[in-house]
């Protein structure tokens, strides 16, 4: 098992990072906001250090990177539920931070865990009633209430993320709204998400 991956940053794709490691590409499927912490400099590549998971499956071997051990141990957990495989659990922590699962899955909230793409009121329900004495009280950090919900589900999968990542409510509203034109050509959260924290960063 390879617990963790450091090296330059060789590479950010829409859904993947790739790390040079002793002259050999790694590559990572990240969340965008893992994503959105990782740049690539030609030459002199940016170091950085991402917990890993490596799903197994008969044709591929796959490695997830994360943004920290948290995150990693909640995306591993998540997996224990029936119905979630490993993009089904990236998909919930690109939307949601660790601690947000724990307080939707603690809370019983169904509402909360739609927003995220591919689950439904069963699936919710079922996550709910297999890891709600899993996941454990929330940590503290960068977990925060979820906001209402509004007639356009990509605002506030995209807000939820950026707010579970650490941003606030107020920089969310100013980011949604700024990728609201790219939406109306493409509305997935995941690009959206990206670009929202790619201009985040540059503010």
């Amino acid at each position: 098992m390879i617990a963790y991956v450091r090296g330059p940053v060789a590479a950010v794709t829409l859904n993947s990072a790739v790390l040079e490691v002793g002259g050999v590409g790694l590559e990572l499927m990240c969340t965008p906001g893992t994503l959105a912490t990782l740049s690539p400099k030609i030459g002199t590549g940016q170091q950085a250090t991402l917990p890993t998971s490596m799903v197994v499956r008969e044709e591929s071997l796959t490695l997830f990177g994360f943004l920290d051990d948290d995150e990693k141990a909640c995306f591993e957990l998540l997996q224990t539920a029936s119905g979630v495989g490993p993009k089904l659990a990236q998909a919930m922590l690109a939307v949601l931070a660790p601690d947000d699962l724990r307080r939707a899955v603690g809370a019983e909230d169904v509402k909360t865990l739609t927003r995220v793409p591919g689950i439904g009121q069963k699936g919710a329900q079922r996550i709910i009633l297999e890891l709600k004495d899993r996941l454990g009280a929330p940590v503290g950090g960068r977990g925060v209430a979820a906001p209402a919900a509004s007639a356009e589900p990509w605002r506030d999968q995209v807000h939820q993320g950026l707010v579970g990542l650490g941003w606030s409510a107020k920089d969310a509203d100013r980011a949604v709204d700024e990728v609201a034109p790219q939406a109306a050509a493409s509305p997935d959260v995941a690009t959206l998400l990206r670009s929202a924290l790619r201009m985040l960063s540059k503010a």
